[in-house]
């Protein structure tokens, strides 16, 4: 983290370049620990690549996996996927600047702008006690999380077992790893209130972004304090989708004897909810993905590449991103110049941006998924899934990913870090500094 300090001061580095070195030199770290023979269960030495994907979908807090967690990787390497995990959710700046505040140092305007890149824009003002806000938060939560899952497990395994489920299950629910230390995520749990429901929050509640947990805790402790239109359109959009997500789920999937057909109603709309609110970014399922039917198997992708929310630990293109591109279709259908949400009107280069990060995204799934296929690694539906999983960071797999080769396990890899850090800021980072000396004169041309 020093050295991430150091690079933020250096001025050959712009705010998006910092995050892309920062998140590169995680993943190279994890990879060479993961690398160790005390990493694996049989202390053999992974190939490069099996490293490489695995710390790669930690630090992207993905849950995409090459092998099993539980059965391949010692505590020690589990302990490596979890550490990871919470470095990538956090964000490496944010992690960085709890060191700097531990260490008494000070926040300068670089670090600053930093943090705000990764937080999703947010303002300048009162960012260094935002970032505490966040650490804070994201330890209360994970720790009332693990206990409550401590106290469920207990009933099931022994006392120090459960402890390291309940905390490895915690911390992989809230950042939206997905990781699990079960063979089939929590497919067991399907008709477990307790682990769906608390599992559930803690992605949920993680992928709302910190910024509307902040202005939620406002909101309950200031008496005249007012949701900002960010988190006012967050809110309705997140719970937009996983109410339809829901309905949409229980009709396609009701009497599917591979998922929820044998189940009793109120465990249909359990497993309903769950299903529809993991592919937010949260890799963890209770039925088996590659027995939903085609239909929802494109309902999930939709959801996968719509995402979480701004500053999360989430992935997708974002709910405000999804929101913003909507909205601009509605108003240009209805000859409105301007988006207006909540008697507000959102700037032009707002609408702008969701537009390119829709575009780059897309971009960036269909070219996953012609490599894959050029490749020759699965069917059409699967290598779409998978694209669509790894570019969202969500995790969900329809088994592909395992059989994949190395070539087609790169090009995941290369989708996963775009996914976490954003297609946007990866270009932005590789893009060469703007010039608009020059402007041109103007003609039309005939588009649509």
């Amino acid at each position: 983290m020093k050295w991430t300090q150091a690079t933020v001061r250096s001025s050959h580095f712009r705010p998006a370049q910092v995050l892309v070195v920062g998140f590169a030199a995680l993943i190279v770290v994890g990879t060479v620990l993961l690398m160790l023979p005390i990493a694996t269960a049989d202390g053999s030495i992974p190939a490069f690549s099996t490293a490489l994907f695995t710390a790669t979908s930690a630090v992207c807090v993905t849950g995409l996996v090459v092998v099993s967690t539980a059965s391949y990787w010692s505590l020690f390497g589990q302990l490596v996927i979890l550490l990871l995990i919470q470095i990538g959710g956090l964000g490496i700046m944010t992690a960085a600047t709890l060191i700097a505040l531990l260490l008494g140092r000070r926040i300068g305007l670089r670090e600053r702008l930093v943090i705000q890149q990764a937080m999703g824009g947010a303002s300048l003002a009162g960012l260094v006690r935002l970032t505490k806000g966040v650490l804070v938060a994201t330890f209360l939560i994970e720790g009332l999380g693990a206990t409550l899952l401590t106290i469920r497990f207990a009933a099931q395994f022994p006392l120090g077992q459960a402890l390291y489920y309940g905390v490895f299950h915690s911390i992989s629910a809230f950042n939206n790893a997905g990781f699990h230390l079960f063979n089939t995520s929590l497919v067991p749990y399907v008709a477990d209130p307790a682990v769906n429901l608390l599992i559930a929050t803690l992605f949920i509640v993680g992928g709302l972004g910190f910024i509307v947990i902040a202005d939620l805790y406002r909101w309950r402790t200031h008496r005249h304090w007012h949701l900002a239109v960010h988190s006012w359109l967050v809110l309705r959009v997140t719970g937009l989708l996983l109410v339809l997500g829901t309905v949409l789920v229980l009709l396609l999937e009701f009497n599917n004897p591979g998922t929820l057909g044998p189940l009793p109603w109120p465990q249909k709309l359990l497993a309903a909810f769950f299903q529809s609110a993991a592919p937010r970014s949260c890799g963890f399922h209770t039925v088996m993905t590659n027995q939903l039917r085609p239909a929802t198997l494109l309902l999930v992708m939709i959801l996968m590449f719509i995402g979480a929310s701004p500053g999360s630990t989430g992935g997708g293109i974002k709910t405000t991103t999804f929101a913003a591109v909507v909205m601009n279709l509605a108003s240009i259908i209805r000859g409105k110049r301007s988006v207006v949400i909540n008697l507000r009107q959102i700037p032009g280069e707002i609408v702008e941006r969701a537009q390119v990060i829709l575009a780059i995204s897309l971009s960036l799934v269909l070219g996953a998924a012609f490599l894959l296929l050029t490749f020759g690694q699965g069917t059409f539906l699967a290598v779409l899934f998978e694209s669509f999983s790894a570019v969202g960071t969500v995790g969900l797999s329809m088994g592909l990913t395992p059989q994949l080769t190395s070539a087609g396990r790169f090009v995941l890899i290369v989708a996963m870090f775009a996914g976490r850090l954003g297609p946007l800021t990866v270009a932005t980072a590789l893009a060469g500094p703007s010039h608009e000396g020059v402007r041109y004169p103007q003609e039309r041309i005939s588009v649509g």
